[in-house]
């Protein structure tokens, strides 16, 4: 091939080529289903869904010891969220009687948690022992200026629809 024709050939054939790319059809993640938004607990627990996604609260159960704890976290369920309450209340549905679970502020010194500054709240009920599921609502609980009341949700399952 000439030498100086060479250059001109790439200058003319390389672009083209670049242009088209591979033959094969690009692959793509998707298969036609909608994309499913999906949280993973961190502990393992139930997910309950505050508002429009704006916060969960992870349910863990501990049936040995017969207690629940709630810890607050994000709408994606990565970063714990403190609460200035005290205190929430939950109402179980338990063979067809309410119980009431009330969900007490815990301090953690190795956090700086404290009680009115907390992500982490914690029950204890000898039913929860030997009751692993059941109907609940969340009553009333703020988190940062908003409140969030009536909450239904099922334990173990969560409320969170889309996974």
């Amino acid at each position: 091939m000439n030498a100086r024709l060479a250059p001109l050939l790439l200058a003319v054939v390389l672009p083209a080529l670049l242009a088209t790319g591979c033959s094969r059809p690009p692959s793509t993640a998707s298969s036609g289903q909608p994309h499913k938004h999906e949280h993973h607990p961190p502990h393992g627990g139930t997910p309950v869904v505050l508002g429009d996604e704006a916060y969960h609260i992870e349910l863990v159960l501990d049936a040995s010891a017969g207690t629940l704890q709630a810890f607050v976290l994000d709408g994606e369920l990565e970063n714990f969220i403190r609460s200035a309450a005290p205190s929430f209340e939950i109402v179980a549905d338990v063979a067809g009687a309410p119980r009431a679970l009330v969900m007490a502020a815990v301090a953690n010194p190795a956090t700086g948690e404290t009680v009115g500054d907390t992500s982490l709240f914690q029950t204890q009920a000898d039913w929860l022992r030997t009751t692993g599921e059941f109907d609940a609502v969340l009553r009333s609980f703020t988190i940062r200026g908003t409140t969030f009341t009536d909450v239904k949700f099922n334990f173990p399952k969560g409320n969170d629809t889309d996974g």
